[in-house]
């Protein structure tokens, strides 16, 4: 049995627009048309593969066939890339975390891509959670804290991002004039990212006993803010050494416990057979974080 593209394309846009209504809009369909198509590949299937909730997800045996049909669009795009009149771009959804893509990643990505001729689609989630997005069928590769392959996957480690607990020199003054202490932080504001962020209650946890939920917090999501606002004072924060370093040095930002540290080693994980271009840029991106990165 082969699998309509038919079908298939509308449980794709189902999935990427995250309702049948917006799937038919770019399929210019109407939402009953897409609903049936869809159904009609369950029946071809024999499964349920889309909870058809607000917005639309894939059930499990929907995950496996969004991963097929991911790798499959994107060597068909390889493969027309290649032609001699080719106008089809190759793009590779790549899921990662905040703290990457704010630093490293693209410098190292940059050359690649532009040589080899390839878009990103960058997902943003946490490191712990990326590799989801790739089990999920959302990425075709993935930078993560997991050290373990998917079934059909390999793993490569990059390297540490270390982070430091930073504040501003005036913030360090008002709240931990005799240094940092336990009661002291369970009075002073934290920034956290968001509430998968789980550094700093882990690092509090760790090395001063504070359970998640004993000391003030603000939440900003977004990186470059994230690190304003504890250079403004709002708070204090764990910043990977790549974005602190040089607010470090100029005095912009003090580091609260120059003794201790939180490392987190990240991974890439990519499928074991790919084009040859997301290949090179695979090997490109290990190469160019093992340079930046302490080693693992």
């Amino acid at each position: 049995m082969k699998i309509d593209p038919r079908r298939s394309e509308a449980f794709l846009a189902a999935v990427d627009s995250g309702s049948l209504e917006a799937a038919a809009s770019r399929l210019k369909l109407t939402p009953s048309a897409v609903s049936q198509r869809i159904s009609a590949l369950e029946q071809d299937l024999g499964t349920p593969l889309l909870i058809r909730s607000r917005p639309c997800r894939p059930t499990a045996p929907g995950m496996r066939l969004l991963q097929f049909l991911r790798r499959r669009e994107l060597l068909e795009a390889e493969f027309l890339a290649e032609t001699e009149d080719a106008t089809v771009p190759v793009r590779v959804p790549l899921a990662v975390n905040n703290d990457t893509l704010a630093t490293w990643l693209l410098p190292v990505l940059a050359p690649v891509l532009a040589a080899e001729g390839l878009l990103v689609e960058f997902v943003l989630d946490d490191q712990w959670h990326t590799f989801t997005l790739l089990e999920q069928g959302r990425a075709l590769a993935c930078i993560s804290g997991e050290p373990e392959p998917m079934r059909g996957c390999t793993v490569t480690p990059l390297g540490i991002m270390r982070y430091r607990l930073v504040a501003s020199k005036d913030f360090a003054q008002r709240w931990f004039p005799g240094g940092f202490t336990r009661e002291a932080a369970r009075k002073a504001p934290v920034v956290v990212f968001d509430r998968k962020d789980s550094l700093q209650a882990a690092f509090l946890l760790q090395h001063f006993g504070l359970p998640e939920g004993s000391y003030p917090f603000h939440y900003v999501p977004a990186s470059d803010p994230f690190a304003q606002a504890i250079r403004l004072g709002l708070g204090y924060g764990m910043l990977p050494l790549e974005q602190c370093a040089a607010m470090l040095e100029a005095g912009q930002l003090v580091d609260l416990t120059p003794q201790l540290h939180m490392d987190v080693s990240l991974h890439w994980h990519a499928w074991r057979i790919q084009p040859p271009r997301l290949e090179r840029m695979g090997a490109a991106l290990v190469k160019g974080a093992r340079a930046v990165l302490l080693p693992s």
